[in-house]
């Protein structure tokens, strides 16, 4: 996946991820897995595993959309996948969105939730799926800000810093697939 400027909101761009970010993406989740709630992970992940997600992500057509600032430094992602395996699913993706700690409260996860919202549209989805901490109160908001309903929680779906967390799910319909088909 080539990175191209998509836009510039202020003095930061949005752009598709391409390998040269793995380095940041790294770092943006590691800090994240090691520090709080948002991923329900133990382990950081190695470049060599981000850079394969990478891949992968490319090879789905799932897209890898990142928040740069005039250096070119990345300051938050997000992207989507799918929500099950399963053929009946293929209209429903989940949403992830990260932002590095020195750049929360900002504004990035609105940019970065715009634009998931328009590549669903464009790529045809209909559903997206958050699977958010309970105690998130931030991505909450931001999600409940673009009109996502909350679904459902799901208590103790998770272990760790030592206590059990509960997942919740919010949805936002899209208008689009414009001719669903089964199969």
């Amino acid at each position: 996946m080539l990175s191209k400027h998509i836009g510039t909101p202020g003095n930061r761009s949005i752009v598709d991820c391409d390998p040269s970010y793995a380095g940041e993406i790294t770092d943006i989740f590691n800090e994240v897995i090691l520090n709080s709630t948002a991923l329900y992970e133990y382990q950081p992940r190695t470049l060599a595993q981000v850079q394969a997600w990478l891949q992968q992500k490319s090879r789905d057509n799932y897209p890898v959309i990142g928040i740069v600032d005039s250096g070119n430094h990345l300051l938050g992602m997000g992207t989507f996948g799918s929500f099950r395996d399963r053929p009946a699913y293929k209209y429903s993706i989940e949403h992830s969105i990260y932002i590095h700690k020195d750049h929360q409260g900002k504004g990035l996860g609105k940019l970065l939730l715009a634009e998931i919202i328009k590549r669903a549209t464009d790529q045809q989805y209909h559903c997206l799926v958050a699977g958010i901490d309970a105690e998130n109160r931030s991505s909450i908001r931001l999600h409940e800000l673009f009109g996502f309903a909350y679904c459902g929680k799901v208590r103790q779906a998770g272990y760790k810093f030592g206590r059990w967390l509960d997942l919740t799910f919010y949805q936002l319909l899209l208008a689009t697939p414009d001719t669903p088909v089964a199969g």
